[in-house]
């Protein structure tokens, strides 16, 4: 049974949804974390509604948090409670991004999944394997879970856009040129890349601008 997720929303300048980014925040952090790039980013996509969903679980390493999934490194879980809390999350996010959908009356290709770090690793996890092909994925600081799976589980290819400070302590540098070869390697033919410099593991205005022109692109805007 699929958890509903609480998501804070930003609604359009102009009044009128014709697209929808969806962000899915870090390990720690809340919704709120990142619906704040809605005002930045929504004077120059005034049609697009912003809606950013709380993870499903506390965290125990973060006390006013949430988290997609347990990271055993950090919070002591086991790599089963790991696994368990993924496969969980993958069907809350799902269940979310079809409910976003049918309520908004838009397209797959209407849609935009934007992730940091943690939200990072769901987003491409997750648009992969779904049916039907979302607009893109503006992909922050995280890395590809499973890259060796991607070959025969990915049934759509959307556009991807993989973003990463090369000063990250938190989630390594080079989990982006790793991602973008196992993307490559399955077949996604628009794999994007950008290295923001002297940034560690946070979001940079170089960064977002790549990522506002990306998304205005794949967005049809």
């Amino acid at each position: 049974m699929t958890r509903v997720l609480q998501a804070g929303r930003k609604g359009p300048v102009s009044g009128t949804v014709r697209s929808a980014v969806v962000f899915l925040h870090g390990y720690g952090a809340n919704g709120a974390d990142l619906l704040g790039l809605a005002d930045p980013l929504g004077e120059h996509l005034p049609d697009t509604l912003f809606v950013a969903p709380d993870a499903p679980e506390s965290c125990a390493a973060s006390p006013f948090g949430y988290q997609w999934f347990p990271i055993p490194w950090i919070d002591g879980s086991s790599e089963e409670e790991a696994e368990r809390g993924m496969r969980a999350a993958i069907d809350d996010v799902n269940a979310f991004l079809d409910a976003i959908l049918v309520d908004e009356d838009l397209l797959p290709e209407q849609l935009v999944l934007f992730g940091f770090s943690q939200g990072t690793m769901m987003s491409l996890h997750v648009a992969p394997r779904r049916e039907d092909e979302i607009a893109g994925i503006v992909a922050f600081s995280g890395r590809l879970l499973s890259p060796e799976l991607l070959v025969d589980e990915a049934v759509s290819k959307p556009p991807i856009l993989l973003v990463h400070g090369d000063m990250d302590d938190v989630v390594p540098p080079q989990s982006l040129p790793q991602a973008a070869e196992a993307l490559q390697g399955a077949g996604f033919t628009e794999v994007y890349a950008h290295i923001m410099k002297g940034t560690g593991h946070g979001i940079a205005p170089d960064g977002l601008s790549v990522a506002l022109a990306f998304m205005r692109d794949k967005l049809g805007l």
